[in-house]
Parts: C-alpha cells; structure tokens; sequence
C-alpha cells in the first residue's frame, strides 16, 4: 500500500469509525517511540564488566516512563549483514517522544550514565517513531 492509499484508508477509517459513534481518541493512530542502543563495553572480555553493565541496565529499566524494554547480547545467527560485536542490545518502547525525552531527563537516566558509563567505549543509538501496529 502506498503512501496516498495509506491516508486515504485512514481516513476512511477514521469517518466511519465516527459515524458509528467512537471517540476520536480510539479513532487516531497511536505512535510508539523506540529507543535502541548498542553497547560495546571496553574490556569485552570482562565478565565482572558485563555483570556490572547489566546490574546497571536492569536499573534503568525501572524508569517510569518506559512501556516495554528488552535486554539482550548477540544471537548465534551468522549471515554477513548482522552485527555480533557489541556487549549488550538496550531495546525500549514509550509511547511517546515527550515520555522518551522525560527518560532521558530522569534521575535513573543520570545515575545509570554517572555510574557505569566508563565500562563501554562506545554506543549507537537508534530512535525510531511510527505507528503501533
């Protein structure tokens, strides 16, 4: 479906949706936010250093505004297009940018960069915004 034909399904959607009666917030497509960051710790072969980076992430995983989050390390898969060499995957969901921005802001947030920053040495973030499906 095309981008045209995609609008204009949504908005069909949305008229009959208010012609038979539902509010409008059921009727509006809902957004998700994704945060997505590789970590790639200093010391790779450290496991008091991994052990210390996922004491901290499971920390900041208690940040409020957070909606689902997924801690993870490379699968076993070999095919030449996926990366295998950070540490550990930090995959979070808000559902919205103003309560991903709040995360960025929050004390955890802070702690978790002042207190275990200083095991990786290097991180890329992914933000991604689209509809929930």
């Amino acid at each position: 479906m095309n981008q045209q034909s995609r609008r204009n399904f949504v908005k069909n959607s949305v008229a009959a949706g208010l012609s038979a009666g539902l509010p409008i917030a059921e009727l509006a497509p809902k957004e998700m936010f994704v945060h997505h960051v590789l970590f790639y710790l200093k010391n790779t072969g450290s496991e008091p250093d991994k052990a210390k980076l996922l004491e901290g992430l499971n920390k900041l995983a208690k940040c409020p505004t957070i909606k689902m989050v997924h801690i993870g390390t490379p699968a076993s898969t070999t095919r030449s297009v996926i990366e295998r060499a950070y540490t550990f995957s930090w995959l979070c969901f808000f559902d919205s940018p103003e309560d991903e921005e709040s995360y960025q802001k929050h004390p955890i947030h802070d702690d978790f960069r002042n207190n275990y920053s200083s095991l990786w040495e290097k991180v890329v973030i992914y933000d991604a915004i689209g509809p929930k499906r």
